[in-house]
């Protein structure tokens, strides 16, 4: 079973459908007023109509092979006990449905990996149509960090195409602050991937109005639900630490250890600055985001004794 919202839910949809297994349903949790929000970014899209073929594709494909798609639907629940055994949802406001699955595949969008950039120093600034906080890149990619440049999805979501031509316009950028290029070489290599990376821009406004993921999935509204897998910090904890006085993600650490596991708040970090936010009623941008601690992947003892004796 499928449950979310966004384009990717689709496509995993269909590749299965293709691999020979059949979905036991499609939840689309998408809100119906983002429908109507995204039409008046309908005309921009239609610049890629290669894409929205794309996507009609595997719709249709989904629909070929008998696959329910329950739309508008809300309050998703994962039940078992010692593994999943059923999933119950409701739509708008209707009666809840329950279905006896095992496999539960959840997706609500993709936003950048900023870990590196964060343990870096690199500024960062809150992206209020991608719900995600991106680094703040100018031109030829650079960050505030002197030598860092960002191409593709890690400094915002953008695209495969778009991720090649920014590679590329980094690339022509230290070519030319090494002197193998000059400024005007530069600039006329650049032209077409620069029209190429504003070409797949235009799709992006339609597509974040209408997959936005409505507060509840991204807020857990109920307070048992838990928001750190790692350390086991659930919602409830994480609004009573904000009523004791804390103010920001990092500070949280001292509070509840929320963030602090092997992930690093991968999972956890916009969900915790947004409830933090919704507490405190300030906006997301003034919270702060969670600060990772290097090194950013886990690794053993025996690994650093290694890199020291490598010299």
């Amino acid at each position: 079973m499928f449950a979310g919202l966004g384009p990717l839910l689709y496509l995993a949809a269909a590749q299965y459908v293709r691999a020979g297994v059949k979905p036991l349903a499609i939840l689309d949790c998408t809100p119906a007023g983002n429908r109507l929000r995204a039409l008046r970014h309908l005309s921009a899209a239609f610049d890629r109509l290669d894409l929205l073929r794309k996507g009609l594709g595997w719709l249709g494909e989904i629909r070929r092979a008998g696959v329910p798609i329950h739309r508008g639907v809300t309050a998703i629940q994962a039940r078992g006990d010692s593994r999943l055994r059923s999933v119950t949802f409701a739509r708008g406001r209707g009666r809840r449905t329950v279905l006896e699955t095992e496999h539960l595949l959840l997706h609500q969008g993709v936003v950048p990996n900023t870990q590196l950039a964060l343990a870096a120093g690199c500024a960062h600034r809150w992206d209020m149509s991608q719900l995600c906080w991106r680094p703040e890149v100018g031109d030829g990619l650079r960050t505030s960090v002197p030598g860092i440049r960002i191409a593709g999805d890690g400094g915002g979501i953008e695209g495969a195409e778009a991720a090649e031509h920014q590679g590329r316009l980094a690339a022509l950028a230290v070519l030319a602050d090494l002197g193998i290029i000059s400024e005007g070489e530069r600039n006329t290599l650049s032209g077409a991937h620069l029209r190429a990376v504003t070409a797949e821009r235009r799709l992006r406004p339609f597509l974040e109005t209408l997959y936005r993921p409505p507060d509840a999935l991204r807020i857990p509204p109920d307070d048992d639900t838990v928001v750190c897998r790692c350390e086991e910090v659930t919602a409830g904890e994480v609004r009573r630490c904000v009523r004791l006085g804390c103010q920001g993600p990092n500070q949280l650490k001292a509070f509840c250890r929320a963030g602090m596991g092997p992930c690093q708040g991968r999972m956890c970090a916009l969900t915790v600055s947004e409830i933090i936010a919704r507490e405190r009623e300030t906006l997301v941008a003034r919270v702060g985001f969670l600060r990772p601690r290097p090194p950013v992947k886990p690794v053993t003892l025996g690994e650093l004794a290694a890199m020291e004796a490598d010299g």
